[in-house]
Protein backbone atom coordinates (compact mmCIF):
# COMPACT_ATOMS: atom_id res chain seq x y z
CA UNK A 1 0.00 0.00 0.00
CA UNK A 2 1.60 3.13 -1.13
CA UNK A 3 0.38 7.00 -1.08
CA UNK A 4 -0.07 7.21 -4.92
CA UNK A 5 -2.71 3.75 -4.33
CA UNK A 6 -4.41 4.07 -1.18
CA UNK A 7 -8.37 5.12 -1.21
CA UNK A 8 -7.84 8.29 0.49
CA UNK A 9 -10.09 10.36 2.62
CA UNK A 10 -7.76 13.53 3.11
CA UNK A 11 -5.09 13.88 0.31
CA UNK A 12 -2.96 17.18 1.01
CA UNK A 13 -0.81 18.54 -2.44
CA UNK A 14 2.33 20.45 -2.46
CA UNK A 15 1.44 21.96 0.90
CA UNK A 16 3.84 24.72 2.30
CA UNK A 17 3.25 26.85 5.81
CA UNK A 18 5.11 29.81 7.17
CA UNK A 19 5.05 31.19 10.60
CA UNK A 20 6.31 34.95 9.90
CA UNK A 21 9.47 33.53 8.52
CA UNK A 22 9.79 30.17 10.02
CA UNK A 23 8.91 27.42 7.06
CA UNK A 24 6.74 24.82 9.31
CA UNK A 25 5.44 22.30 6.62
CA UNK A 26 7.88 21.97 3.25
CA UNK A 27 6.10 20.55 0.24
CA UNK A 28 3.33 18.14 1.92
CA UNK A 29 2.08 16.13 -0.68
CA UNK A 30 0.38 12.70 0.52
CA UNK A 31 -3.04 10.67 0.66
CA UNK A 32 -4.52 9.88 4.09
CA UNK A 33 -6.37 6.24 3.93
CA UNK A 34 -9.82 6.34 4.30
CA UNK A 35 -11.69 4.59 7.33
CA UNK A 36 -7.53 3.55 8.73
CA UNK A 37 -5.86 4.92 11.63
CA UNK A 38 -2.81 6.95 10.39
CA UNK A 39 -0.63 8.03 13.23
CA UNK A 40 1.98 11.17 12.46
CA UNK A 41 5.50 10.56 14.34
CA UNK A 42 8.47 12.48 15.30
CA UNK A 43 10.52 13.97 17.27
CA UNK A 44 9.10 17.29 18.95
CA UNK A 45 8.68 20.85 16.93
CA UNK A 46 8.87 18.90 13.39
CA UNK A 47 5.54 19.91 12.75
CA UNK A 48 3.30 17.09 13.41
CA UNK A 49 0.48 19.15 15.25
CA UNK A 50 0.66 21.85 12.43
CA UNK A 51 0.39 19.45 9.42
CA UNK A 52 -2.80 17.91 11.90
CA UNK A 53 -4.69 21.55 12.42
CA UNK A 54 -3.65 22.23 8.72
CA UNK A 55 -6.88 19.47 8.25
CA UNK A 56 -9.53 21.57 9.80
CA UNK A 57 -8.10 24.98 9.27
CA UNK A 58 -7.49 25.73 12.86
CA UNK A 59 -4.18 26.18 12.08
CA UNK A 60 -5.11 29.59 10.91
CA UNK A 61 -5.85 31.07 13.99
CA UNK A 62 -2.00 31.11 14.76
CA UNK A 63 -1.30 34.99 14.03
CA UNK A 64 1.53 35.63 10.67
CA UNK A 65 0.19 32.13 9.31
CA UNK A 66 0.47 31.71 5.17
CA UNK A 67 -0.46 28.86 4.01
CA UNK A 68 -0.01 27.46 0.22
CA UNK A 69 -0.99 24.59 -1.96
CA UNK A 70 -4.23 22.33 -1.23
CA UNK A 71 -5.58 20.09 1.36
CA UNK A 72 -8.55 18.08 -0.32
CA UNK A 73 -10.90 16.68 1.80
CA UNK A 74 -13.94 14.37 0.00
CA UNK A 75 -12.12 15.96 -3.17
CA UNK A 76 -12.90 19.19 -2.08
CA UNK A 77 -10.05 22.13 -1.36
CA UNK A 78 -10.61 23.14 2.10
CA UNK A 79 -8.46 25.80 1.15
CA UNK A 80 -10.24 27.07 -2.08
CA UNK A 81 -12.01 30.30 -1.90
CA UNK A 82 -15.58 28.98 -1.64
CA UNK A 83 -14.79 26.64 1.14
CA UNK A 84 -17.12 26.66 4.16
CA UNK A 85 -15.03 26.55 7.06
CA UNK A 86 -18.06 25.89 9.32
CA UNK A 87 -18.65 22.42 6.86
CA UNK A 88 -15.29 21.56 6.99
CA UNK A 89 -15.18 22.02 10.66
CA UNK A 90 -18.27 19.70 11.02
CA UNK A 91 -16.67 16.81 9.64
CA UNK A 92 -13.87 16.79 11.69
CA UNK A 93 -13.73 15.99 15.38
CA UNK A 94 -10.92 16.75 17.39
CA UNK A 95 -9.43 15.61 20.85
CA UNK A 96 -6.68 17.82 21.80
CA UNK A 97 -3.86 16.55 24.35
CA UNK A 98 -6.07 17.82 27.35
CA UNK A 99 -9.35 17.14 27.57
CA UNK A 100 -12.10 20.69 27.59
CA UNK A 101 -15.32 19.90 28.00
CA UNK A 102 -17.71 22.64 27.83
CA UNK A 103 -18.38 24.59 31.19
CA UNK A 104 -21.95 22.88 31.62
CA UNK A 105 -23.16 19.17 32.69
CA UNK A 106 -22.40 15.64 31.08
CA UNK A 107 -25.27 15.95 29.33
CA UNK A 108 -25.15 19.38 28.02
CA UNK A 109 -22.01 18.71 26.46
CA UNK A 110 -23.48 16.21 23.96
CA UNK A 111 -26.53 17.73 23.45
CA UNK A 112 -24.88 21.43 22.85
CA UNK A 113 -23.83 20.20 19.58
CA UNK A 114 -26.53 18.45 17.83
CA UNK A 115 -29.01 21.69 19.52
CA UNK A 116 -26.63 23.56 17.29
CA UNK A 117 -27.27 21.95 14.26
CA UNK A 118 -31.21 21.50 14.47
CA UNK A 119 -31.72 18.62 16.88
CA UNK A 120 -34.25 20.45 19.33
CA UNK A 121 -36.17 17.35 20.46
CA UNK A 122 -35.71 16.21 23.71
CA UNK A 123 -36.93 12.76 23.44
CA UNK A 124 -34.03 12.29 19.98
CA UNK A 125 -31.68 14.24 22.19
CA UNK A 126 -31.81 12.00 25.23
CA UNK A 127 -31.49 8.98 23.01
CA UNK A 128 -28.31 10.55 21.10
CA UNK A 129 -26.62 11.67 24.68
CA UNK A 130 -26.69 8.20 25.53
CA UNK A 131 -25.63 6.57 22.47
CA UNK A 132 -22.88 8.86 22.19
CA UNK A 133 -22.19 7.97 25.44
CA UNK A 134 -22.27 4.11 25.31
CA UNK A 135 -20.17 4.65 21.72
CA UNK A 136 -17.42 6.43 24.33
CA UNK A 137 -17.79 3.72 26.82
CA UNK A 138 -18.87 6.49 29.33
CA UNK A 139 -22.77 5.65 29.74
CA UNK A 140 -22.07 3.04 32.88
CA UNK A 141 -20.25 5.29 34.48
CA UNK A 142 -21.98 8.57 34.02
CA UNK A 143 -25.76 7.98 33.86
CA UNK A 144 -26.84 8.94 37.27
CA UNK A 145 -25.32 11.95 37.15
CA UNK A 146 -25.99 13.74 33.52
CA UNK A 147 -26.80 17.09 35.23
CA UNK A 148 -23.42 17.38 36.99
CA UNK A 149 -21.18 19.29 36.09
CA UNK A 150 -18.46 17.52 33.23
CA UNK A 151 -15.49 19.11 35.25
CA UNK A 152 -16.02 16.99 37.71
CA UNK A 153 -15.29 13.99 36.21
CA UNK A 154 -11.28 12.46 36.08
CA UNK A 155 -9.22 13.35 33.58
CA UNK A 156 -9.65 10.03 31.49
CA UNK A 157 -13.57 10.30 32.04
CA UNK A 158 -13.37 14.12 30.19
CA UNK A 159 -11.48 12.95 27.33
CA UNK A 160 -13.90 10.53 26.78
CA UNK A 161 -16.44 12.61 27.28
CA UNK A 162 -15.35 15.20 24.43
CA UNK A 163 -14.41 12.25 21.93
CA UNK A 164 -19.09 11.63 22.39
CA UNK A 165 -19.15 15.25 22.22
CA UNK A 166 -17.22 15.34 18.90
CA UNK A 167 -19.24 11.79 17.42
CA UNK A 168 -22.30 13.79 18.19
CA UNK A 169 -22.06 15.74 15.30
CA UNK A 170 -21.67 13.44 13.22
CA UNK A 171 -18.04 13.93 11.60
CA UNK A 172 -16.81 11.82 9.02
CA UNK A 173 -13.04 12.71 10.30
CA UNK A 174 -11.27 12.03 14.05
CA UNK A 175 -8.30 14.22 14.65
CA UNK A 176 -5.88 13.34 18.11
CA UNK A 177 -3.34 15.27 19.17
CA UNK A 178 -1.63 13.00 21.29
CA UNK A 179 -4.94 12.63 22.74
CA UNK A 180 -3.58 10.15 25.63
CA UNK A 181 -0.43 12.11 26.57
CA UNK A 182 -2.34 13.58 30.02
CA UNK A 183 -3.86 9.99 30.83
CA UNK A 184 -3.07 7.19 32.81
CA UNK A 185 -2.75 3.64 31.75
CA UNK A 186 -6.12 2.41 31.98
CA UNK A 187 -7.62 5.57 30.33
CA UNK A 188 -4.84 5.51 27.47
CA UNK A 189 -6.19 1.60 27.01
CA UNK A 190 -9.88 3.16 26.98
CA UNK A 191 -9.18 5.80 24.25
CA UNK A 192 -7.26 3.30 21.93
CA UNK A 193 -9.65 0.56 22.39
CA UNK A 194 -11.92 3.38 21.28
CA UNK A 195 -10.31 4.42 18.28
CA UNK A 196 -9.24 0.62 16.95
CA UNK A 197 -13.44 0.05 16.99
CA UNK A 198 -14.21 3.53 15.54
CA UNK A 199 -11.90 3.56 12.33
CA UNK A 200 -14.36 1.00 10.71
CA UNK A 201 -16.39 3.67 10.66
CA UNK A 202 -14.54 6.90 10.40
CA UNK A 203 -10.97 8.06 8.96
CA UNK A 204 -8.80 8.51 11.97
CA UNK A 205 -5.55 10.91 12.24
CA UNK A 206 -3.41 11.32 15.14
CA UNK A 207 -0.16 12.73 16.73
CA UNK A 208 1.68 10.26 18.90
CA UNK A 209 5.14 10.61 20.23
CA UNK A 210 4.70 7.06 21.46
CA UNK A 211 6.33 4.59 19.40
CA UNK A 212 4.69 1.75 21.03
CA UNK A 213 1.40 3.46 20.61
CA UNK A 214 1.79 3.50 16.63
CA UNK A 215 2.99 0.37 16.62
CA UNK A 216 -0.13 -1.17 18.64
CA UNK A 217 -3.09 1.11 16.77
CA UNK A 218 -2.20 2.63 13.49
CA UNK A 219 -2.47 1.13 10.13
CA UNK A 220 -0.36 3.31 8.15
CA UNK A 221 2.85 6.08 10.01
CA UNK A 222 3.92 8.88 8.48
CA UNK A 223 7.42 10.17 10.19
CA UNK A 224 8.39 13.70 9.80
CA UNK A 225 11.38 15.37 10.39
CA UNK A 226 11.69 19.47 10.45
CA UNK A 227 8.64 19.98 8.68
CA UNK A 228 8.91 17.31 5.92
CA UNK A 229 7.72 13.67 5.84
CA UNK A 230 10.18 11.63 5.16
CA UNK A 231 8.68 8.38 4.90
CA UNK A 232 5.61 7.19 5.31
CA UNK A 233 3.64 3.89 4.46
CA UNK A 234 1.79 0.83 6.33
CA UNK A 235 2.89 0.89 10.57
CA UNK A 236 5.16 -2.99 9.53
CA UNK A 237 6.53 -0.91 6.81
CA UNK A 238 7.99 2.16 8.48
CA UNK A 239 8.57 0.94 11.88
CA UNK A 240 9.33 -2.91 11.28
CA UNK A 241 12.01 -1.87 7.97
CA UNK A 242 12.49 1.76 8.16
CA UNK A 243 14.24 3.09 4.41
CA UNK A 244 15.08 5.92 5.26
CA UNK A 245 18.51 6.67 7.95
CA UNK A 246 16.82 9.48 9.83
CA UNK A 247 13.43 6.71 10.18
CA UNK A 248 16.11 4.14 11.42
CA UNK A 249 17.74 6.58 13.69
CA UNK A 250 14.41 7.82 15.46
CA UNK A 251 12.30 4.11 15.45
CA UNK A 252 16.07 3.18 17.12
CA UNK A 253 16.34 6.07 19.70
CA UNK A 254 19.32 7.51 18.55
CA UNK A 255 17.00 10.82 18.06
CA UNK A 256 14.08 11.97 19.67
Amino acid sequence: MTSSTIKSHISIKDLNMHYGKNHALKNISINIPDKKLTAIIGPSGCGKTTLLKTFNRLIENVDGTNITGEVLVDGENIYGKNADVTNIRKKMGLLNQRPTPLPMSIYDNIAFGMSIHGIKQKGVLNEKVEHFLRVASLWDEVKDRLHSPAARLSIGQQQRLCLARGLAVEPEIILGDEPTSALDPISTKHIEQKFVELKEQYTIVMVTHILRQARRIADYVIFMYLGEIIEHGPTEMVLGNPQHQLTKDYVGGAIS
